[in-house]
């Protein structure tokens, strides 16, 4: 990997973490155009992958940073100082709750399956090619029979917790944590911008626990060259994930999601026919 690759690659990632189409889709389609997949040492590229998605995390705490603080602030004023019941406490406190109930799944799922996470199966363009068409039929699904009616304010625990096992799904390559999370909320009756917003302040906990995780176990391979590789993707994942995030939330407030739908499924077939002409391997 070269400075080029590595800028190239955090773009990438930026670009498609929080758009409903798969970061790891695209970064996975991209690694191995550049020949950057070691099919010896897959575990290589999936903390390479997940370091890096600190880049897009800093970018949602950013952007978010407000209603961060807000949320943390109140939730443990109302929790811990004030011990106020839940149903009398704010919107902000009741977030803090929602965002844990919702972050139990991915923690318990990913935890479980992470050997399978970082074997070769999620490399395979097989499997991401029929998650990014399948979603994109559920998404679909989601938006025909949405009611598109709940705010931030009408997401009740079984909301936050339904969301959190979507956002479980997105532990498969292609289906994207921000397209399995919308959906489900698109599902629930959320309005589109709502349904965006929650799942990015729901991406928080988990990325940052799979990111500092990868982070760790990836020291063993990282020397001064990889170092810089990943900082400068990392830098680059950070600028085009804070845009990505800006552009998303202003686009769901007049528009649906099916210019994603349509992405998803072209994409899809794309690669099998990259595949079946042995442009890439599978």
């Amino acid at each position: 990997m070269n400075i080029f690759e590595a800028a190239l690659l955090g773009i990438i990632q930026g670009l498609t973490e929080f758009l409903p189409i798969s970061s790891t889709g695209h970064l996975t389609i991209a690694g191995k155009l550049m020949h950057l997949i070691s099919e010896q040492r897959p575990e290589e590229w999936t903390a390479f992958i997940a370091v890096i998605q600190l880049g897009t995390l800093i970018a949602v705490i950013i952007y978010f940073w407000k209603d961060i603080w807000k949320i943390i602030f109140e939730f443990l004023n109302q929790n811990f100082k004030q011990k106020v019941k839940f149903k009398e406490q704010s919107l902000n406190s009741k977030l803090g709750w929602l965002i844990i109930i919702g972050s139990i799944p991915v923690g318990v799922i990913g935890l479980s399956l992470k050997k399978v996470i970082e074997g070769s199966l999620t490399k395979d363009l097989y499997v991401i090619a029929a998650s990014l068409i399948i979603l994109a039929v559920i998404l679909a699904a989601a938006e025909k029979t949405a009611k598109l009616k709940k705010g931030m304010g009408g997401i009740t625990k079984l909301d936050a917790f339904i969301v959190g096992v979507c956002q479980s799904l997105a532990l498969i390559p292609g289906s994207s944590r921000s397209g399995t999370t919308i959906t489900g909320g698109l599902f629930l009756g959320m309005n589109r911008e709502t349904a965006a917003r929650f799942s990015f302040l729901l991406s928080i906990p988990a990325v940052l626990a799979s990111g500092l995780l990868e982070f760790y176990e990836s020291l063993k391979y990282i020397n001064s060259s990889m170092a810089v590789h990943l900082a400068v993707a990392t830098i680059f994942a950070l600028v085009f994930g804070y845009l990505s995030i800006d552009f998303l939330l202003k686009y769901l407030r007049r528009n649906s999601t099916f210019l994603f739908v349509y992405y998803r499924i072209a994409l899809g077939i794309l690669i099998i026919v990259l595949i079946s002409t042995h442009v890439i391997m599978p």
